[in-house]
């Protein structure tokens, strides 16, 4: 018959000698030191057995109203599945209720103990009026096997709830190692066994949850900050997928430069946190700035209220000619003609205007010098251009006089109030404790039409090329500011030096080679090497693989990247393996890494 134990803390037991409790607090340190998994639940299984002389054991994991097999020992017959052996346990799990009635399902021992938290200590299962072991007679058939006594106990947690059950298998006398029933005086120190067990399964688990939330977590802020902007597409997905690939080349590689370079399984995890938060300042920089396609682009494209002032500049010029002709004021052939040579004018220089404002060419002085004869020209407004504003709007004009209408104004202007003053505090004062080295712009904006047309190259002003750069700072003050445990401690550092360079000439830092990690250099490849081969950028065409290794070869000559590094990730064939996994067919070309690397 089946004995169901409910036993007390201070329950005095006799027979249970002290090498016994040694080698039950033995395993209970052991338990409390395990990290891995499958090591854990083996340790639990052995533990078990040995504190028991168990012939063999199972260990199940309640999962979502089932109890799973997770390991199983027989010793002699051999058997030893689940945990650190590699072997599947093919059995189907044990339901806990009936999922056709819904009925507790009371006749399996396992189960019974599962929803009852109670342990139950059984002689002989031949015997056993209580439960049903027609399964367990049958496996005993097929292989010559008499499974007789039984002790199954449950784990639970600090919360008392069951996550699993411990059930271990034909007790055998020490002497004769005949087997015997589970002692009644070995209970205590397998249910103590349990409760440890369930605690370390319990810690691992939590610890687990938390990993998988910060995992989701980050992935999604990555996510969030890749649909944020198509200029940036799947960058923040990718470029942790080529950092992994070539630090592990890293630690592959028998070349000298490496041979003192490995993580641990606990530095990779950090790598991984740190590959995808490389850029997470990024949710700081305002969209109209990182996906700025024209020089006067802000939250709209401009070109569209100075198109306008041109139209009026034509209506203008129309009903000049008008009037001249109502009232006789010259000959009206002379006035058409100089009427269309006027407008011919109008629209050539909007043409210029509005090519300038693409970017697509380097504005030579000249160029500049004509857009600001252009921006001199002038038109009339008669409305008030104080009404409808926003309060910012409003701040921003106050200490500019309104003008009396009707208005004379210039076509283009820098205007005061285009210029968005930089507060004190957002200056990088010297010295800060994050050690970066940027020159920061005046003026947090500055929105002037003459000002953005005159651009040199691109469509960036410098203002909006430091607000772009500074979303590694962001990086770093967000990352840094993380209560990060000390084995995740170099994340701010392997996430924040991907735009520094060999010689110091990166930001925000201006680091040179020797100031940064391994980890940190590989990234600052990938990032380069993601963003020339993106094939999901609106504003430019993907480029061939060939094409971005050229590329980067004169980055290395300049030492903006490492060079030894840089060898690697083509000698090892990272780059290629990157392609085939994310590059498409018609990118992948023929790459000539000898070359390459002697200069060719």
């Amino acid at each position: 018959m089946a004995k169901k134990s409910k036993l007390r803390r201070d329950e005095n037991v006799p027979g249970i000698d002290e090498e016994a409790y040694c080698k039950l607090i033995e395993i209970g340190i052991a338990l409390a030191a395990e990290r891995d998994h499958k090591r854990l639940i083996e340790s639990i299984l052995i533990g078990a057995k040995a504190l028991s002389n168990a012939d063999g054991g199972t260990l199940y994991l309640l999962d979502d109203e089932v109890l799973r097999f997770e390991i199983m020992r027989t010793d002699s017959l051999g058997v030893a599945l689940g945990g650190t052996t590699g072997k599947v346990i093919d059995f189907p799990p044990l339901h806990l209720h009936d999922p056709k009635t819904g009925e507790p399902n009371h006749r399996n021992v396992a189960t019974h103990t599962a929803l009852t938290g109670e342990s139950i200590n059984i002689a002989d299962a031949y015997e056993a009026e209580d439960f049903d072991f027609s399964g367990t007679k049958k496996f005993d058939e097929g292989t010559g096997y008499r499974s007789k006594s039984f002790l199954t106990v449950p784990l639970k947690n600090h919360d008392g709830d069951v996550i699993g059950v411990l059930q271990i298998l034909n007790a055998r006398d020490r002497g004769t190692n005949e087997v015997i029933a589970f002692p009644e005086s070995i209970q205590p120190l397998i249910s103590a066994l349990a409760s440890q067990a369930a605690v370390a399964l319990d810690n691992q688990q939590l610890i687990q949850a938390l990993k998988e939330l910060l995992d989701s977590f980050i992935e999604l802020m990555a996510g969030a900050i890749d649909a944020k902007s198509p200029y940036t597409g799947g960058h923040c997905q990718r470029v942790p997928e080529l950092t992994k690939m070539l630090v592990g080349a890293v630690c592959e590689s028998d070349d000298p430069r490496f041979r003192d370079f490995d993580l641990t399984e606990e530095e990779w995890y950090e790598l991984h946190i740190a590959a995808w938060l490389h850029d997470c300042g990024k949710v700081t920089t305002p969209e109209y700035v990182v996906d700025k396609a024209t020089k006067l682009e802000t939250i709209y494209n401009r070109i569209h209220e100075i198109r306008t002032r041109f139209e009026v500049v034509k209506r203008d010029a129309e009903i000049e000619y008008w009037k001249a002709r109502a009232e006789g004021a010259g000959d009206p052939k002379v006035l058409k003609e100089r009427l269309d040579e006027r407008l011919a004018e109008i629209d050539d220089d909007f043409a210029f205007i509005a090519e300038c404002n693409i970017g697509g060419e380097f504005m030579a002085p000249e160029r500049i010098e004509r857009t600001r004869e252009i921006a001199a020209r002038q038109w009339t407004r008669t409305l008030d251009d104080r009404l409808g504003l926003s309060r910012e709007e409003v701040q921003r004009v106050e200490g500019v006089p309104a003008r009396p209408l009707p208005a004379t104004e210039n076509l283009l202007a820098d205007k005061p109030e285009h210029v968005i003053a930089r507060a004190p505090e957002e200056f990088l004062p010297v010295g800060d404790k994050f050690g970066f080295n940027m020159e920061v712009p005046e003026n947090k904006f500055n929105f002037g039409e003459i000002y953005n047309l005159a651009i040199a190259r691109g469509t960036l002003t410098a203002e909006e090329r430091f607000k772009i750069n500074d979303h590694i700072v962001q990086t770093i003050i967000m990352l840094e500011q993380l209560p990060f445990p000390k084995h995740l401690r170099q994340v701010p550092e392997y996430a924040g030096g991907h735009h520094e360079t060999m010689i110091g000439t990166g930001y925000p830092r201006k680091l040179k080679r020797d100031e940064m990690s391994v980890p940190a250099r590989v990234m600052a490849i990938a990032d380069i090497f993601e963003a020339l081969t993106a094939a999901d950028r609106p504003y430019k065409p993907p480029k061939t693989l060939g094409e971005s290794v050229r590329i980067m070869s004169f980055m290395n000559k300049d030492q903006h990247i490492d060079p030894d590094l840089f060898e690697l990730f083509l000698t090892s064939g990272v780059h290629m393996q990157y392609a085939e996994r994310f590059l498409k067919p018609e990118q992948i070309d023929e790459v000539d890494v000898e070359g390459v690397l002697n200069g060719g």
